[in-house]
């Protein structure tokens, strides 16, 4: 987190268009032209791919630890970023630098505009030709919010794809239903890939063994990693993630390298991922903050809250959802009888406001409080009187734990 927190005010918006701006338009054919033109940047690099809905990011952190352990030159593409843009490229566990990146940025924004390349693209594009001069030896590519149409899929070398947990999110780019999701993302599969998932919904599954037969892949199901390893990731559901990262590690002999238990084992124990049930601080007192922006990621903080303390007692949540996002399902997961939560916005983002999930949730009106910031929710828990344990719990947004952090308003906790 420190190497992040030093970037915070690089800014690379004459570069990089802004999202809502710009819009989403998924599809290959874009970026095809575009990496054609760069000559190919990475494309006879393997790759493992990571697709899913949540937890994506996690087995990536999962992997790049064990092969900073085991030696491997590997470079590691993901979104989105908390704070700055150089989150998304890294080569053994380091961010590219801020001049590094404005200047591979600039190097391909002819290219870029040429093809009308989305920002997403744009970054893709660029990490391909960031990977290829730095001479990786394997790439690790987290897949955007899709799977058939998502960039990272142009990348013809994908001999490994990981499955993360599919659920429901970004439906109106992918589908109303899990069934629409799922065939979606895992589209991404190529022929002949070795395929690795652990537990999903029973209609997921069934489509991921459609899929892997169509395609001729081999799967693989995978259960949790054992209690008694030690992970760097807090939550039950790491191990899960760390299950899929596990056995991505025992299949990669078939690429070429073999890496041994004990390093697999060390390198679970040293990952790390920022936003994901992180404890911080907001004036030297303990808080909790979780980037759960989808109903699934909710159903499973709610799950993880229950660690937080041996009893069963409320919890005083902050919580900024984007406007485009399930809001009343993700209250429901979240709030439990005699919880609080304080609706705050996210700074350059449209979001919920207190009104309209009040409206949408009669239920859980009372228990509903609008905020100006998160800040200013985080005063009015502590002229309660007494700050709460369990600690707030600070969600809804990855966008909204990256502004807190850059802007020093939380800071990270050695706990």
């Amino acid at each position: 987190m420190k190497q992040i927190n030093t970037l915070s005010s690089q800014s690379f918006n004459d570069l990089i268009p802004e999202l809502e701006q710009f819009g989403m338009h998924l599809g290959l054919e874009r970026i095809k032209r575009a990496l054609k033109d760069l000559g190919g940047p990475s494309q006879d690099i393997p790759a493992i791919q990571i697709i899913g809905t949540n937890g994506k990011g996690s087995i990536a952190s999962f992997l790049q630890s064990i092969f900073k352990i085991a030696n491997i030159h590997t470079g590691v593409y993901t979104s989105p970023h908390l704070i700055s843009w150089c989150e998304r490229i890294q080569v053994d566990k380091e961010l590219i630098s801020p001049t590094d990146l404005r200047t591979f940025l600039t190097k391909i924004k002819q290219i870029a505009e040429k093809h009308k390349l989305t920002p997403f693209e744009y970054v893709t594009a660029t990490a391909f030709d960031y990977f290829s001069t730095r001479n990786v030896d394997l790439l690790v590519l987290e897949a955007g919010l899709g799977g058939r149409l998502d960039a990272t899929s142009i990348h013809p070398n994908r001999k490994i794809i990981a499955i993360a947990s599919i659920g429901l999110d970004h439906c109106q780019h992918l589908g109303n239903s899990l069934q629409e999701i799922s065939k979606e993302k895992t589209a991404a599969i190529p022929n002949d890939a070795i395929v690795i998932s652990g537990p999903q919904h029973p209609q997921v599954a069934e489509i991921i063994q459609k899929e892997t037969e169509i395609k001729k892949a081999t799967l693989k199901w995978v259960s949790k990693v054992p209690k008694e390893w030690k992970l760097g990731l807090r939550g039950e559901i790491q191990r899960q993630n760390a299950a899929v990262a596990k056995a991505v590690i025992e299949a990669i002999s078939l690429i070429g390298w073999n890496i041994s238990k004990e390093e697999i084992k060390t390198g679970l124990s040293q990952a790390s991922w920022p936003g994901r049930m992180q404890f911080a601080t907001w004036r030297g007192l303990p808080v909790v903050i979780d980037g759960a922006h989808n109903p699934h990621a909710a159903k499973q903080l709610s799950i993880e809250r229950a660690a937080l303390t041996e009893q069963d007692t409320s919890t005083c949540w902050i919580l900024g959802i984007q406007s485009h996002k399930q809001g009343p399902e993700i209250l429901r997961y979240l709030l439990k009888p005699g919880d609080k939560a304080w609706i705050v916005p996210i700074p350059g983002h449209s979001h919920w406001q207190q009104r309209q999930l009040s409206e949408a949730c009669q239920d859980l009106k009372n228990q509903l409080i609008s905020a100006k910031s998160a800040e200013d929710a985080l005063c009015k828990i502590f002229s309660m009187g007494h700050w709460p344990s369990p600690p707030p719990l600070i969600a809804g947004s990855l966008y909204l734990l990256g502004n807190l952090l850059a802007t020093g308003i939380i800071k990270q906790s050695s706990q």
